[in-house]
């Protein structure tokens, strides 16, 4: 019975959501407005940095560049692979499309960016994927990485905007340069609230790319779009952000990744629950099994789990953690077991020795609210769409007129 109260309410939830969406002009991204960018692309050597969110419509973009004459000489694979069938941290590997024939570089296994001999044979990069807005989803990594060949090697790229589906508000610490890693390499706040466009301005301007060279960057913004805006995904970005609620959830969630905790990897609602094998955490029920595109080491595989299902969304919060914190005090286990990780996914070890010495998070919090607000003095200047009211409001900048 509560399982099926939680379907109905999510359900609920997803058609409201939904109803948000309805704007006077349809939001078109950027691939979509091939009038902005296929003059740029005639005669060019073109190389792309695609996965199955990269649609025009409901066609696939290289498809669509194919049928326009487009020298697509290859695609580059990032996690999660071309399309998008990959589990999380599964190495990718270098093939060949076999719909297109296109030869497919994979750049999420030892090769993690292109070498000058892939960049000689081209003359434009593409970039286009649908990113969620959250500093450890590694699409910006990626993205970080296609920017340094670009400026390495004197490229053109071009970068095919999409809407952020967190890109209302910006939280969370700045990542120390300790921390950088596979997940995350520039100094941003956990969710950045820009879109892939907006970042790669700000990584270029900011000057975040190493040593000498000069990167011909272009956009191609969203039309009728700015940060207020909801955005409903059309694909799923990955395989286990299956919805709307579990994209906005993802900021708070994912953190359990440090921890024994399952966050529903392995079942139909992965980063919209949570669950440990002992009664006592909760009346919600499941089990995780290995499926496509799930985590090849699932936590407490094939064991009843006990915990709590999330039916509504909210920006980034650590009081589910605090929460579970509470939870395994009475088990008199650590709730943190992949110390290394946590630190990883949020930037920094402050939390994690808050947590561990028990000490008041109220002097943590304040400190990521100064860093964010000078985040967003920074990050104000490469905004391409109108900024939402939640972050003028709650960090106003001198001078611009913010209440």
């Amino acid at each position: 019975m509560m399982k099926k109260l939680s379907i109905i309410l999510t359900t609920l939830y997803l058609l409201l959501f939904a109803g948000a969406l309805v704007h006077a002009k349809p939001i078109q991204v950027g691939a979509e407005r091939l009038e902005q960018y296929l003059p740029m692309l005639k005669g060019k050597r073109v190389g792309m940095m695609v996965n199955q969110s990269s649609l025009v419509g409901k066609q696939h973009l290289v498809d669509v560049l194919l049928g326009h004459d487009v020298n697509i000489v290859f695609v580059l694979a990032v996690e999660h692979g071309f399309r998008g069938d990959a589990g999380a941290g599964e190495t990718i590997d270098s093939s060949v499309d076999s719909k297109t024939g296109v030869p497919i570089i994979s750049l999420y296994g030892k090769q993690k960016k292109l070498n000058a001999e892939q960049a000689s044979r081209i003359d434009v990069l593409i970039y286009d994927l649908q990113d969620v807005g959250v500093r450890f989803y590694t699409y910006s990594r990626s993205l970080h990485f296609l920017l340094q060949a670009c400026h390495e090697n004197n490229k053109q790229l071009l970068v095919l905007d999409r809407p952020n589906p967190n890109g209302d508000y910006i939280a969370g610490p700045i990542l120390k340069p300790a921390f950088k890693s596979g997940l995350s390499i520039d100094p941003l706040p956990l969710v950045h609230g820009l879109t892939m466009a907006e970042l790669a301005l700000l990584i270029k301007g900011q000057a975040y790319l190493e040593g000498e060279g000069n990167c011909n960057l272009s956009t191609v913004p969203v039309a009728n779009y700015d940060h207020n805006m909801a955005y409903s995904l059309p694909v799923r970005p990955s395989p286990n952000l299956p919805n709307d609620l579990s994209i906005r959830l993802y900021p708070s969630l994912a953190l359990f990744e440090g921890t024994p905790v399952s966050v529903g990897r392995g079942t139909d609602l992965p980063f919209q629950v949570l669950g440990y094998p002992d009664k006592t955490m909760g009346d919600f029920e499941f089990v995780t099994k290995p499926i496509s595109g799930s985590w090849s080491k699932l936590n407490h595989e094939g064991i009843q789990l006990y915990g709590e299902h999330f039916i509504e969304p909210f920006r980034f919060s650590l009081e589910p953690l605090l929460r579970w914190r509470t939870k395994f005090k009475s088990l008199d286990t650590p709730l943190i077991n992949r110390p290394s990780f946590f630190d990883k996914l949020m930037g920094d070890d402050g939390l994690r020795k808050a947590l561990d010495e028990g000490t008041d998070l109220d002097i943590l919090q304040k400190n990521w609210q100064s860093e964010l607000s000078h985040y967003q003095a920074i990050r104000q200047k490469y905004l391409l769409y109108p900024d939402s009211h939640w972050i003028k409001q709650s960090f106003p900048q001198p001078g611009t007129g913010t209440p």
